[in-house]
């Protein structure tokens, strides 16, 4: 459900935000302080890089200019170390905690690589025959701090859209106290605190009606698609709607598990979710690691045994660890996700379970919970027939004339068109109430009903053709002077993209079905417009696990969607679990994709965009390792017979360029989503 089309306390939306900020703040510290340290090294390790370019023989031969006065080298060196030990400083601790953790993986390499590039530099400015690799190492350090910073400012995208998400829900509450209302945050409430809650809020505990009446918006919390009116003594759920009634409510229950704090905690998760491909990222750095020593002190033994000097068995040893250093591997997987966490987030996905996000692909059935999903989750006008000389908008205006003092969804319906419509509502007078058949008053001087079809039986009143008509719609009638003068067809509407969404999923191959727990008269009515594969209704929480499991037992890769607490235990036993985000905490907290907006088009570009992004994933993989694998035996000297040898320069030119192909790739990716 949009809860844009609400109106919402400004006093309370704003304090909302207020609390979100503060506590998003908290939540997020360490994480931006991590984000700023690497920021703020990338940028100094950078303005250190130029002077060490400028002052490195190998550059200056390339390019063709010369640079030399008194301790030109010391001063290189002076630089050097402070880029080693300030911009390497995150990799070098990382290689220590891997090291104790016994799984070396990026940061065992990366600082492998440093350590070896500086030290051996080191030795060559203090007379060790050889060329230095400064600037290898500076731009290596740049490198990697700046794909760090992406990959991690790319979670802070997704925690915006999430605080986007979150200010729609209220943080506080409005408590009675005596005869005045206090503003207070909803987890200060205790039970047995008088709460009012006012038109077109959401209700912020579970509660007891104790005075006032109003219809309540229970759909993502049941499935039911009609507002249930709510009384004295009833009481009232925690994340439902309130129509345009004012009521007091009683808590009954409170809890510190806020909405936001679970949002928040949704975050967190995020932040520290890796999927499969990237673990195989790790499996690939780690073995990468042995292979760099290994391959290293193989190719320093072996010239040394054949008869070569030290200073040249150095050298290729150096060349080899140097290139084995993950350039383009250590930024293949996080910059894909940067990249797509970003766009997603951008679009209205927000990614919980990564795995997931990339097993989108396999989809072969989709489930859909029907109301706030499919349709719009709101009862309201679907068709106006004429049978007199009215207009249709006549006949509205009419009709909205007798109903905008009401609070009954089919008069908030009603309501909703004539605003569309922009008609103008003429004053009711003697209004009257027919018990059980409708309403009457006098409008523009003429008697107006509005009634059900049981007072056109009890008059002998023909009623019309409405054989076409769909079965799950609510029909009103409308009499002008006790002549029929139309009727008004009300339901809860379909979302005009879900139609489209539903053929382009079975275009692809994807059997779509629908699992709701309203009646069978409305899902059957709802199934056949959508062209559905099958559907279930009536269906309690535990039965539409069953059915998921049912499927899943076929052999079925399941996506179930939804946006309900009645949706929460199929969402997490469904292969992926889509939640809607403006649907509940809890199918939030369950699910492993959670879409901003309720467009079913949206998970279309979710599978697409998935596809998409796995494959590049696996194209970045491939380059980075196919490039080790090939580059590490040219640096090692396979080819020296044959005159080739890789030079260190030469070798880490390439291994940048790798690390270029890779990002290039993963920027590629931009334009898929919106294909």
């Amino acid at each position: 459900m949009d809860h844009s089309k609400h109106k919402v306390d400004n006093a309370n939306k704003k304090q909302g935000k207020s609390n979100l900020n503060m506590q998003a703040h908290e939540g997020h510290d360490h994480h931006t302080m991590m984000i700023e340290d690497f920021k703020k090294r990338f940028w100094i390790s950078l303005a250190l890089t130029i002077p060490i370019l400028l002052l490195s023989e190998m550059i200056q031969y390339w390019l063709s200019f010369e640079i030399t006065f008194t301790g030109d080298k010391y001063l290189l060196l002076l630089l050097s170390t402070l880029i080693f030990f300030y911009g390497g400083w995150p990799f070098l601790t990382g290689l220590i905690d891997e090291v104790k953790e016994k799984s070396p993986g990026m940061m065992t390499l990366i600082a492998l690589a440093i350590s070896v590039a500086y030290f051996f530099s080191v030795a060559v400015i203090f007379g060790f025959p050889g060329k230095d690799f400064f600037w290898e190492l500076a731009t290596l350090i740049d490198i990697m701090l700046l794909g760090h910073w992406l990959e991690m400012r790319s979670v802070i995208g997704a925690s915006k859209a999430l605080k986007i998400l979150v200010s729609m829900m209220p943080a506080e509450a409005h408590k009675v106290h005596n005869d005045h209302i206090m503003e207070v945050k909803v987890d200060e409430l205790a039970i047995d605190d008088i709460v009012l809650i006012k038109p077109g809020e959401k209700v912020p505990v579970d509660g007891m009606v104790i005075e006032g009446e109003s219809y309540m918006n229970e759909s993502m919390l049941t499935g039911e698609s009609k507002p249930v009116k709510k009384n004295t003594d009833q009481k009232v759920i925690a994340g439902s709607i309130n129509g345009n009634g004012s009521i007091k409510v009683k808590v009954l229950k409170t809890s510190k598990d806020t909405y936001l704090n679970k949002v928040i905690g949704l975050v967190k998760e995020a932040q520290k979710a890796k999927s499969k491909t990237q673990h195989l990222a790790d499996r690939a750095a780690k073995w990468l690691a042995f292979i760099a020593l290994g391959t290293g002190i193989i190719t320093l033994l072996i010239w040394i045994i054949l008869g070569f000097s030290w200073n040249y068995a150095i050298e290729r040893m150096v060349s080899v660890m140097v290139i084995s250093c993950p350039h383009a591997l250590g930024l293949a997987i996080p910059l894909v996700v940067s990249i797509s966490t970003a766009i997603s987030a951008q679009n209205g996905l927000l990614i919980r379970n990564r795995t997931a996000f990339e097993n989108a692909r396999k989809i072969t059935t989709m489930l859909f919970d029907k109301t706030g999903t499919l349709t719009n989750g709101e009862f309201g006008v679907t068709k106006i027939e004429t049978t007199g000389d009215l207009t249709k908008n006549e006949l509205l205006q009419f009709v909205a004339a007798l109903e905008q003092n009401s609070e009954h969804p089919i008069a908030v319906g009603v309501m909703n068109k004539a605003d569309e419509e922009k008609i103008k509502i003429p004053q009711a007078e003697s209004f009257n109430a027919i018990t059980g058949k409708g309403v009457e008053a006098t409008v523009n001087g003429k008697n107006v009903k509005v009634v059900s079809p049981g007072y056109l039986k009890e008059k002998n009143i023909d009623l019309p053709d409405l054989s076409d008509s769909n079965s799950a719609e609510t029909i009103i009638y409308v009499l002008l002077n006790e002549k029929l003068e139309g009727y008004i067809f009300l339901a809860d509407e379909i979302r005009p993209e879900s139609k489209q969404a539903i053929q382009s999923f079975k275009k692809s191959g994807i059997k779509v079905m629908m699992v709701t727990g309203d009646n069978d008269k409305v899902a059957n009515a709802v199934a056949g417009q959508l062209g559905l594969d099958n559907y279930y209704a009536e269906v309690l929480p535990h039965q539409k696990v069953a059915i998921v499991k049912e499927l899943q037992d076929k052999g079925e890769f399941v996506s179930m969607t939804g946006d309900g607490i009645n949706d929460a235990p199929a969402l997490a036993q469904a292969n992926i679990g889509i939640a809607i985000g403006s649907g509940t905490d809890v199918a939030a907290e369950t699910a492993d994709i959670i879409l901003i907006n309720s467009n079913p088009n949206d998970i279309l570009n979710l599978i697409m965009f998935g596809k998409a992004t796995y494959k590049k994933m696996i194209q970045n993989l491939a380059w980075a390792t196919g490039y080790n694998a090939i580059a590490i035996p040219l640096a090692a000297g396979i080819l020296y017979s044959t005159g080739f040898v890789l030079s260190p320069a030469v070798g880490a030119v390439l291994m940048s360029l790798s690390t270029i192909i890779v990002a290039v790739n993963a920027q590629l990716l931009r334009n898929k989503l919106k294909k």
